[in-house]
């Protein structure tokens, strides 16, 4: 049959993988490194996934595909929860590689993590603190993930290698959440100036009563101010 379904331009696909994050009902999954429409017959056509793409990399196309099959969705979300329920937990041992066995997990909580490729709207930022952090800080700093990132949302960028203004992204993701407050991390180098005139600007224009506390990184990993 001839009906709408979503189509994945692999060029353009940065690997995000919000969109798979986004397909409620499966029919999306990263194959090495892209995101792929794994079954015609998955995809409602409503498309959820269109609005998580931060690089325009899906639209829709009228095209010979299966009918979307319910039945055979609701069966794989079971098969799917029911793995989920037999699976080991995530952080069951020392030997799991994410440095659990020195008390030190990985505190992100969501995926993506950079500031050009957030969704600006969803669930995990709901009622969030929010952790704005410029990507050098996580070198430097030991102690990122633990006095920092620990109960945060983290979202990273760097306004000089990215060469983007994301006050107006930033601006978006707090109107459109409800954000409980921001941390910002930032080197003492100049050029992440443009960092924290981003997250301020957005702050304004946001016309949100949010407070925002900024820690400043010295290049040899020590705080230097705290505002």
């Amino acid at each position: 049959m001839i009906r709408k379904i979503i189509q994945i331009d692999e060029t353009r696909c940065n690997g995000c993988g919000a969109c798979a994050v986004a397909c409620h009902e499966g029919a999306i999954a990263m194959v090495n490194g892209k995101a792929k429409l794994m079954r015609d017959d998955y995809c409602d056509g409503l498309g959820d996934c269109l609005p998580n793409c931060p690089t325009g990399a899906i639209t829709f196309v009228e095209r010979e595909a299966a009918a979307y099959d319910e039945a055979a969705v609701l069966a794989a979300k079971k098969k799917r929860e029911a793995g989920k329920q037999n699976a080991a937990p995530e952080y069951v041992s020392a030997s799991n590689g994410n440095g659990a066995e020195n008390g030190a997990e990985s505190q992100l909580v969501q995926w993506p993590c950079q500031i050009k490729l957030v969704p600006v709207q969803a669930p995990y930022f709901h009622g969030a603190k929010l952790l704005i952090a410029a990507d050098c800080t996580a070198y430097a700093y030991a102690r990122m993930h633990q006095e920092f990132m620990k109960d945060h949302v983290t979202i990273i960028g760097c306004p000089k290698l990215d060469g983007v203004d994301y006050s107006e992204k930033l601006t978006q993701i707090l109107r459109q959440n409800e954000i409980r407050e921001i941390a910002l991390l930032r080197m003492e180098v100049p050029c992440c100036g443009g960092l924290e005139y981003a997250a301020a600007t957005a702050l304004k224009n946001s016309e949100k009563n949010i407070q925002m506390q900024v820690t400043v990184i010295t290049i040899d990993g020590k705080i230097k101010e705290v505002r």
